[in-house]
C-alpha cells in the first residue's frame, strides 16, 4: 500500500445517482444498509445464498451471488460487500472484481476520517470511528463503532477492526488480520497476516502471521 493515497477519501465520490446493492444481508449488512441511507444511497437490493426471514430495512431480494450475472447491474448500481467475516468478504469482493462491479466505501456521518487519510473501496467506517492523518486502510475493511486508528497505521485488505479497539501510531496489521473489541495496540507494533486478537488484548509485542493472542499483556494462545 502506498501511504499516498490520490483521493481524499472523506471527500469521495458516493454516487448517490445510482442504487446500492449490498452483498450479505445479516447483521453487519444491517450496520452497512444503515450508513448507505444516512449518505443519500437508495437500495437497489441485496444478494445472499437465500432469501433473509429477517428484512428490516425492507430491501428487495435479487437472489444468490453465485447464480446471477451481477455485469447487467454494473451501469445502474454500486455493490458493497456487507459481511463481518473477513474471509468471506474476500470472496465476495473477488465475484465483485470479476464483474467489475462499480464499488465504494461507507463511511458514516459521525464517523472522523481525516482527509489526509486513505480509505479503499469496500471498506466502513462505523459510527464515532476515528482515523487520523496518514492513516491507510486497505480494501474491503471494517472499522467499527468507536475504533481509533492513529497517525500513520498501516491496515491491509480485509481487516476487522472491532468496536472500541484502539490502533496508536505506525501500527500495522496485515491482511485478514482481526483485532477484538476493545484491544489496544501499542505504538508501532506490527501485526501479521490472519492474527486474531481477543477482546480486550494489550498488544505489547510484535506477532507474527497466522496466530490467536488473547490477555493483558496479550501472549500466544495458538497457531491460526
Amino acid at each position: 500500500m502506498n501511504i499516498l493515497c490520490k483521493e481524499s477519501l472523506i471527500y469521495q465520490v458516493v454516487y448517490v445517482d445510482k442504487k446500492l446493492i449490498l452483498l450479505g444481508y445479516s447483521g453487519h449488512a444491517y450496520v452497512a444498509a444503515d450508513i448507505a441511507l444516512l449518505m443519500g444511497y437508495q437500495m437497489g437490493g441485496y444478494l445472499d445464498q437465500q432469501e433473509s426471514l429477517n428484512n428490516p430495512f425492507q430491501i428487495q431480494y435479487l437472489g444468490s451471488e453465485k447464480n446471477i450475472d451481477l455485469s447487467k447491474f454494473s451501469k445502474d448500481h454500486v455493490f458493497f460487500p456487507a459481511v463481518g467475516d473477513n474471509q468471506i468478504r474476500q470472496k465476495l469482493f473477488q465475484v465483485m472484481e470479476l464483474n467489475v462491479c462499480l464499488q465504494t466505501k461507507l463511511i458514516h456521518p459521525k464517523a472522523v476520517v481525516s482527509a489526509m487519510a486513505c480509505v479503499a473501496d469496500s471498506t466502513l467506517v462505523a459510527a464515532s470511528a476515528v482515523i487520523n492523518p496518514l492513516a491507510v486502510i486497505g480494501r474491503g475493511c471494517i472499522i467499527n463503532t468507536g475504533a481509533v486508528i492513529e497517525h500513520e497505521c498501516q491496515i491491509e485488505d480485509f481487516v476487522h477492526i472491532a468496536p472500541g479497539a484502539v490502533l496508536a501510531g505506525h501500527v500495522s496489521v496485515g491482511h485478514g488480520t482481526f483485532v477484538g473489541a476493545g484491544a489496544l495496540v501499542k505504538q508501532g507494533i506490527k501485526i501479521g497476516r490472519n492474527v486474531v486478537v481477543g477482546a480486550g488484548a494489550v498488544v505489547l509485542a510484535d506477532i507474527p502471521d497466522a496466530e490467536t493472542w488473547v490477555g493483558m499483556p496479550a501472549s500466544f494462545v495458538k497457531k491460526n
